[in-house]
């Protein structure tokens, strides 16, 4: 799938997503990549005036599914099984950037990992691993 097919199928299989505006966005699909990004907002903030691991953890799961979603076509009930979240530094007051990888993507289960940057910064703030689950009948 193109970005704009992942986006309009996102708009429509998971409208919530961008319930009180939109500030995740897909910059790149490739093979067995995604790359999206967070805009930095005061609702994605917590006590202390960082953003959320909460945000992290929804932008990283949302790019590995984007990765899958650009290999294997729009599956709806492709989901994440197992997420583990490493936080390494606070990120900055600016947008998140995701960048996902398929390690594997077989018929039934597909496993990635996802380094968060804040945005113009190399320094990864969190590196998530995961593994979705692809029903048999796609």
């Amino acid at each position: 799938m193109t970005i704009s097919e992942v986006e309009t199928y996102l708009d429509q299989v998971f409208p919530q997503l961008h319930h009180g505006g939109r500030t995740y966005f897909i910059e790149d699909v490739g093979p067995l990549t995604a790359r999206m990004r967070c805009d930095y907002h005061e609702r994605h903030l917590r006590p202390g005036g960082t953003i959320s691991g909460p945000t992290m953890m929804a932008l990283a799961d949302l790019a590995l599914y984007v990765a899958i979603l650009g290999q294997i076509g729009p599956v709806g009930l492709a989901v994440t099984t197992s997420l583990n979240y490493n936080f390494l530094r606070k990120p900055g007051p600016v947008a998140l950037i995701a960048e996902a990888r398929l390690l594997k993507l077989g018929k039934r289960l597909a496993v990635g990992e996802v380094a968060l940057f804040s945005q113009g910064d190399s320094e990864m703030v969190c590196h998530a691993t995961g593994t979705y689950s692809i029903p048999s009948e796609r």
